[in-house]
C-alpha cells in the first residue's frame, strides 16, 4: 500500500498534464486558426504572427518562477499549486473567445506564467514529500504527465477542429485539477517547519508517512536541523558560496542544453517539419505518432533512474539525441540540393524523430527537473529554482521564436545540425559537471557540492 503522500504528489503532478498541453497548443491550433474554415479570423496569420503566438509562452514562462516562487515561500507549496489553476484556466477560455492576434498573444502570455510557475514549485512539492528511496521515480514521473499532455493535444486537438471546444475542454481540465488536488493534497512538512509552525509539520507527516509516531519525531527532527543550519536567502546568496553557485550552474546549464536540443521546436512546429521534409507519412499523424512514442517511453525513466542513476541517463540521452538529429539534418541537407537523392529515404524523418523523442525522453526530458528538486539547499530553493527555469525558458523562447526564420533561411537540415551540436555538448557538460545524486539524501548532495 502507498503512503499518503504518493497519492498527494500523483495529484499534484496532474499539473504538469494540463503544461504539456500547452506545450504543444500551436501544432494542431494555428493550423486551425489559419483555415478558412475553422479559423477565427479574416484572412490568414503571417509568418510573424504564427512564430509570436507560439514563443510568447516562453516569455510568461520566463517570469512565472519569480511568481510562484514567491508565492510557495510565502502561502505554501500546496495553494501555489492549486493557484496555477487560475492561469492556465483562464488563458483557455481567453483562447476560446479570442478573435483577434493580440488577444492570442496575452492569452498565451498568461499560459506561460503557468507553465513557468509548474516547473518552479512542483519539483520542489516532490522532493520535500518524498522519501529518499522513492524521490527519482517521482520526479522522473513528471514526465509522464507532462508526455500525456502533449499527446492529447496532438490527438484530439487534431480531431476536435473548433478552436473554442477545444480550448473548453482545456479550461475544464484546470478546473478539475483545482478540485482534486485541494481535496488530496497536503502541505509539505518542510514548509511549516520554515515558517516555524511544528504542530503543523507533525500533522503534515502523520498524514503523509506510513510510519509510527516515533519515526515521524526522527524525520521531523532531521527536517528542523536541515532548515534551521539554513538561514533564508536571497537571490544573491546562490552565488556565495561554492555548493549553491555549483548547485544553479548544474541546474540551469541541463535546461539550457534540454532547449537547444531542440525539443521546443519539435513539440510547437512537428507538422510543420515534417511537411518541410517530405515525410511518407500525413504530418498530421506523424506529430501523433511522436506523442505516442514520447508517452510511451515517458514510463522508462521512473523505472530506471534508481537503478542506474541520472548522469548515466543524461549521457546516453544526449548521444542518442546528437545521432538521431544528424540523421535528420544531413537528410534536410541532401533533399535540399538534390531531392532525388533521397527519394527513396523519405521514412527517415519519422525514423529519426522517434528516435530522438525516445532517447529525449529517457534522459533530457524529465531527469534536470529531478535533479532541481534535490541541488539547492532549503534557504534558496525557490529563488534558485526560479532563476534557472527562467533560463531554461528564455532559451526556448530564442529558439521557439527564431526557428522558422532561420529555418527558412539555411534551411530545416542546418537547424538540427545544429540541434545534434548543443546534444554532443550536452553530453561534456553532464560528464564533466553534474553530480550523481542517486540514493543521496538532500543533506549529502549539499555537503557534495561543497567539497
Amino acid at each position: 500500500m502507498f503512503e499518503y503522500s504518493v497519492y498527494s504528489i500523483m495529484t499534484a503532478t496532474l499539473i504538469t498534464f494540463i503544461a504539456g498541453t500547452s506545450l504543444t497548443w500551436t501544432s494542431p491550433e494555428i493550423g486551425y486558426l489559419n483555415s478558412t474554415d475553422t479559423g477565427v479570423f479574416d484572412e490568414s496569420l503571417t509568418r510573424n504572427d504564427s512564430s509570436w503566438i507560439n514563443a510568447v509562452l516562453s516569455i510568461g514562462a520566463a517570469l512565472g518562477p519569480f511568481i510562484f516562487g514567491y508565492l510557495a515561500d510565502r502561502i505554501g507549496r500546496k495553494n501555489t499549486l492549486l493557484s496555477l489553476a487560475i492561469p492556465f484556466g483562464l488563458s483557455s477560455l481567453a483562447c476560446a473567445f479570442a478573435n483577434k492576434v493580440p488577444e492570442f498573444l496575452i492569452a498565451r502570455l498568461i499560459t506561460g506564467l503557468g507553465v513557468g510557475g509548474t516547473f518552479t514549485v512542483l519539483p520542489m512539492y516532490i522532493s520535500e514529500m518524498s522519501l529518499n528511496e522513492h524521490r527519482g521515480v517521482l520526479g522522473a514521473a513528471m514526465n509522464i504527465y507532462i508526455c500525456t499532455g502533449l499527446t492529447f493535444t496532438y490527438v484530439v486537438g487534431n480531431f476536435v477542429s473548433k478552436v473554442m471546444i477545444f480550448n473548453l475542454l482545456l479550461a475544464a481540465l484546470a478546473a478539475i485539477f483545482f478540485i482534486l488536488f485541494l481535496l488530496l493534497g497536503s502541505e509539505t512538512p518542510h514548509y511549516y517547519v520554515q515558517k516555524n509552525k511544528h504542530d503543523l509539520a507533525k500533522q503534515a507527516l502523520l498524514k503523509i508517512r506510513d510510519a509510527s509516531e516515533d519515526e515521524v519525531e526522527k524525520e521531523l527532527e532531521l527536517i528542523r536541523i536541515e532548515i534551521e543550519k539554513e538561514e533564508r536567502g536571497s537571490m544573491l546568496d546562490i552565488f556565495r558560496s561554492k555548493g549553491s553557485t555549483k548547485a544553479f550552474i548544474i541546474g540551469s546549464g541541463l535546461v539550457f542544453f534540454q532547449q537547444t536540443s531542440g525539443i521546443n521546436a519539435v513539440l510547437s512546429f512537428a507538422q510543420t517539419i515534417f511537411e518541410q521534409a517530405g515525410s511518407s507519412l500525413e504530418p498530421a499523424y506523424c506529430s501523433m505518432v511522436i506523442g505516442s512514442v514520447q508517452f510511451g517511453t515517458s514510463f522508462i525513466t521512473p523505472v530506471v533512474s534508481n537503478l542506474l542513476g541520472r548522469k548515466v541517463l543524461l549521457i546516453f540521452s544526449a548521444i542518442g539525441m546528437a545521432l538521431s538529429e544528424s540523421i535528420l539534418g544531413i537528410y534536410g541537407i541532401l533533399k535540399d540540393h538534390d531531392q532525388d537523392s533521397v527519394s527513396n529515404l523519405n521514412f527517415l524523418p519519422i525514423l529519426s524523430m522517434v528516435l530522438y523523442i525516445i532517447t529525449y525522453n529517457v534522459g533530457f526530458g524529465p531527469v534536470p527537473w529531478v535533479l532541481m528538486g534535490e541541488l539547492f539547499p532549503n534557504s534558496i530553493k525557490s529563488s534558485a529554482s526560479a532563476l534557472a527555469t527562467a533560463v531554461c525558458w528564455i532559451t526556448s523562447f530564442v529558439i521557439t521564436k527564431w526557428y522558422p526564420e532561420v529555418a527558412a533561411t539555411l534551411g530545416q537540415g542546418a537547424c538540427f545540425v545544429g540541434f545534434a551540436t548543443f546534444s554532443l555538448l550536452a553530453g561534456v557538460f553532464v560528464q564533466f559537471v553534474v553530480l550523481e545524486t542517486k540514493g543521496k539524501t538532500l543533506a549529502e548532495i549539499q555537503n557534495d557540492l561543497n567539497k
